[in-house]
């Protein structure tokens, strides 16, 4: 039965909103798949038009669907939600988000320690970081640069495929990353970071930097990702 019940406690857009977030849950509107226009859902479950777009605007806002311009209203790519209460590698945040993770090694190398990295790590005046620049995607799209910087301490991570999961080579080590600060802000695309994120100039994206500690309580690294906010979503 379409029609939606007007003596519910629900008001008319929350019970639209789930069904037709019911509806995406059953492959009934698969990702990418266009959902009926406006006049037909007000047809189909016999409401105003101002409760379809009202439902359309919440489910849009929670990433479940997007509009584009004189096309219509879409299924979305499900956004990766990763918790910053725990550390969890990139991998093992696709996996628990059901989508296939990949990296792209963009460069490993040493490069002098500057004055964030000697505040962040506990280094000296002329002391060396080790960086890796990665290319982190989601079945097959790119949608965070990686950049973090370790002492030279790690510099056997030079010599690692880091093409998987950098903590699990971490692990292999016997260093276990264990707790990090965090700073969110906004940032936009320079021509360089858009084309590796495969983005238009000047895109908005998500600025993470952390501080992460291993084990004992010391630091381990620093990290950069900028992070495409169409694709991601922190819990805090």
């Amino acid at each position: 039965m379409k029609r939606l019940q007007s003596v519910s406690s629900s008001p008319l857009y929350h019970q639209l909103m789930q069904r037709i977030a019911d509806d995406i849950e059953k492959g009934n509107y698969p990702v990418g798949s266009r959902i009926p226009p406006e006049h037909e859902l007000e047809e189909t479950y016999q409401v105003s038009r101002v409760t379809v777009r009202r439902a359309l605007a919440e489910l849009t806002a929670e990433g479940l669907l997007e509009r584009k311009q004189g096309k219509g209203t879409f299924v979305s790519t499900p956004r990766i939600s990763q918790d910053l209460k725990s550390i969890h590698s990139f991998h093992d945040s696709c996996k628990m988000n059901g989508v296939k993770a990949g990296t792209r090694v963009v460069h490993v190398t040493e490069m002098d320690a500057d004055p964030t990295d000697i505040a962040d790590l506990n280094l000296r005046q002329g002391d060396r970081v080790v960086e890796t620049l990665r290319v982190r995607s989601a079945d097959g799209e790119p949608v965070a640069l990686e950049k973090n910087h370790f002492s030279t301490v790690y510099s056997y991570l030079e010599n690692e495929n880091l093409n998987g999961s950098l903590y699990n080579v971490l692990r292999d080590y016997g260093v276990e990353p264990k707790q990090a600060t965090h700073d969110i802000s906004m940032t936009f695309a320079t021509e360089a970071q858009a084309k590796l994120l495969n983005i238009e100039t000047g895109s908005p994206l998500m600025r993470l930097k952390e501080v992460v500690y291993d084990q004992k309580g010391r630091p381990l690294h620093n990290s950069v990702q900028l992070i495409r906010g169409d694709r991601f979503v922190f819990r805090i």
